[in-house]
């Protein structure tokens, strides 16, 4: 279910989509069929919606990790989970790879998607058979569609691409990202420091694009030698579907432990558009001592949570009697 709520300075724009047992936000776009399905939240509106929030929905299951090397972290809900291969993922994973390490995630639509090592990634609750949204937050992400695949959105903090019918190679970095379109075509956005993606420019076989923080984008004819010695070198080849193998076969991951503060502080950082329905999702590990006072000691980083700590401070005021 999607809608469409305000920031804190009153404008509109933030793309809820409730999902499992949180919320979470698209990466500053929504998709038509979405739109179609988008409401303003007026007073009314959100109470509606919190109700719906208290009853729990299946999350959705959207592809399968068919080859790990190294170990993958698995942040479900509240839950750390230990990857394993053939294990589904759903929508709102968060990823988390070794280093060293690597991930091979295949999506009902066809799509493969790797991760390289020490990468983190979002998947958003769409990534299933009517298209995706990815956030890779930092390391090494390779998509290849195929014929017939849905269009994938691959988003990082400052570059995000979209495909249909193409191979891209996305990195990202603290001060910059770089992708590079190894086959087909793609269109390349920036991305704003709210999150919100700008108009997608063409880009063709061969092209790479590179941006640092505060600066535009820059396009040359072919990647620069520093960006392919960095690659990983499993990239540099096509991934085979390894999916028939795990044809009946899910195995369960293993739950590890209730997520830390430091485990998901990279991503209670992030850009503002993407982290606001992270409040919700977590706002149980409150109860935890040490996760709470965390939250506490960081909150100039994001004050979002203020509410959470201090619901009082909220609360409308009773009028003095005269």
């Amino acid at each position: 279910m999607t809608y469409t709520s305000t920031d804190p300075s009153g404008k509109s724009g933030c793309h809820f989509v409730v999902n499992g047992d949180h919320e979470h936000l698209l990466p500053g776009r929504i998709s038509r069929s979405k739109q179609r399905k988008t409401c303003r939240l007026g007073r009314n509106s959100r109470l509606l919606l919190l109700l719906l929030l208290s009853f729990p929905l299946a999350a959705q299951e959207i592809g399968t990790l068919t080859l790990m090397e190294g170990s993958l972290q698995v942040i479900r809900g509240t839950a750390v989970l230990r990857g394993v291969e053939g294990m589904r993922v759903r929508q709102g994973d968060i990823l988390q790879s070794s280093d060293p390490g690597f991930a091979q995630i295949e999506f009902k639509s066809g799509t493969i998607t790797a991760l390289g090592a020490s990468s983190r990634l979002f998947l958003d609750g769409d990534a299933g058979t009517r298209g995706s949204e990815l956030v890779l937050l930092s390391g090494w992400l390779k998509g290849q569609t195929g014929a017939g695949a849905v269009t994938y959105h691959y988003a990082s903090p400052l570059l995000a691409a979209m495909t249909r019918d193409g191979t891209v190679v996305l990195h990202a970095a603290a001060e910059a990202a770089e992708v590079f379109v190894e086959a087909g075509s793609a269109g390349i956005s920036e991305v704003s420091p709210e999150g919100n993606l700008g108009h997608p420019g063409s880009a063709k076989e061969g092209q790479f694009f590179t941006r640092r923080s505060g600066k535009k984008v820059v396009v040359q004819s072919r990647p620069d030698s520093t960006f392919l010695e960095s690659m990983p070198r499993s990239f540099r080849d096509t991934f085979p579907s390894r999916l028939p193998r795990f044809a009946g076969k899910a195995p369960a991951p293993k739950r590890d432990h209730e997520v830390t503060y430091s485990e998901i502080e990279p991503w209670l950082n992030t850009l503002p558009i993407w982290r606001v329905g992270f409040v919700r999702r977590f706002e149980p590990r409150l109860e935890d001592a040490a996760f709470r006072k965390a939250v506490e000691d960081h909150l100039e980083d994001h004050p979002e949570w203020d509410r959470a700590l201090h619901p009082e401070k909220y609360e409308p005021k009773t009028p003095v009697s005269q």
